[in-house]
């Protein structure tokens, strides 16, 4: 069997039906993935067209076409030995997403099949169905017109609420995490996460990864200023360019990127939604240009105003007491994910052709997490900067 190397695709470009080459991350058999998805993919034919979307920090993504014309998306874990048991668990996006898919009106695409033979494709991977649609990398929607942007907006909010008021229990979710302390919790993994991260060595310059700034402060701070327990299903890295619109309507139709679901506090979903709306860095995808001040074009809602009708759709009080907590918590864990993307460059583990410039972003994102530590405590209920 010979192996098919696979390009990296614009995940932009792939989404809107065009090819774009990029640099070769990863091999795969075509022919054996091709004849185990035919073994357990009802309708699937071979041969098969395969192609890796290059976005996609942590788990390699791949869309598969079928002889037929159908096409599939797969999600697998990264080659290699990983430095947290708990991450890229593709194990988990599966089970949420067929929880999800078969007991509530909540839109995620539709799963096939959960692979956790590694003889297949070196990695456990799962199957699900190509969502057509758009997905829009730019939080102003520039492309839209001004009532079109307001209207994605909102609908994002709606997905994001019609999700928390999601009851795990009922939809057998009741043992996908810990019902209590999500943020305490949180800040200690992280912690540990990142110090393993941290000491991480590239062979190639002999430097460590290195520590996030300021951390021990930072830290002293969450403690000092925590929001009240909450516990709903959370997405764990709910945004803009993680959800896919309807072809033509300003409504979404499918949330994707699962891997860091669980259940957990529901503000840390919308905190790190409404990130764009306190910090941004120029050219750079995961941070995309802001919506701060009067970068926010003609027909985006205030931050504040989406937060309002968020709770309103939850029944939640507003204005949301120390809600800069959260924001500042969204900050912080993204500091680790991207010094974690800096820790698999330096381990030549790395799943997407944008992941170097990626992980030079863990120290600037924290700085965002300390402007507001250095704003100082969080004595008002809607603790705005």
């Amino acid at each position: 069997m010979t192996k098919q190397q696979i390009s990296g695709q614009s995940t932009t470009s792939v989404r809107q039906g065009q090819v774009t080459a990029t640099t070769i991350l990863h091999e795969v058999d075509a022919v054996a993935l091709g004849n185990y998805l035919a073994q357990h993919i009802s309708g699937f034919t071979t041969p098969i067209e395969i192609r890796q979307f290059s976005l996609g920090q942590s788990n390699p993504t791949f869309l598969v076409q079928e002889a037929g014309g159908a096409r599939y998306v797969i999600r697998k874990k990264p080659p290699g030995q990983l430095l947290s048991n708990t991450a890229h668990a593709v194990e988990r996006e599966f089970r949420v997403l067929d929880a999800l898919g078969r007991h509530t009106d909540v839109p995620v695409p539709r799963v096939f099949h959960l692979c956790e033979d590694t003889s297949v494709l070196g990695t456990p991977f799962y199957v699900m169905e190509f969502v057509k649609g758009r997905i829009f990398s730019d939080v102003r929607f520039n492309t839209l017109a001004p009532e079109e942007r307001r209207a994605c907006w909102l609908s994002v909010v709606e997905t994001l609420a019609k999700l928390h008021l999601a009851d795990y229990r009922a939809i057998g979710l009741a043992d996908y995490g810990r019902p209590s302390d999500f943020y305490a919790r949180q800040i200690r993994s992280l912690q540990r996460v990142s110090a393993a991260q941290a000491a991480v060595v590239d062979s190639a310059t002999g430097k460590a990864v290195g520590p996030i700034p300021r951390l021990d402060e930072m830290l002293a701070w969450f403690s000092r200023n925590a929001v009240a327990d909450r516990t709903t299903i959370v997405h764990g890295d709910f945004k803009v360019d993680n959800v896919v619109f309807h072809p033509t309507e300003p409504r979404v139709i499918a949330i994707l990127d699962w891997e860091l679901s669980t259940i957990g506090h529901p503000l840390s979903d919308l905190a790190n939604l409404l990130q764009p709306y306190y910090a941004s860095i120029k050219g750079v995808p995961m941070m995309p240009a802001g919506l701060e001040g009067n970068q926010r074009p003609e027909g985006v809602p205030s931050a504040d105003e989406l937060i309002k009708h968020y709770c309103e759709l939850t029944a939640q009080p507003y204005p949301i007491r120390n809600w800069m907590f959260s924001v500042a918590f969204s900050f912080f864990r993204l500091s680790v994910i991207t010094q974690g993307i800096a820790a698999r460059v330096a381990k030549g583990q790395a799943s997407s052709a944008q992941a170097t410039e990626y992980a030079k972003l863990f120290r600037p994102v924290a700085q965002f997490g300390l402007r507001i530590v250095d704003a100082g405590e969080l004595t008002d209920v809607s603790s705005k900067l």
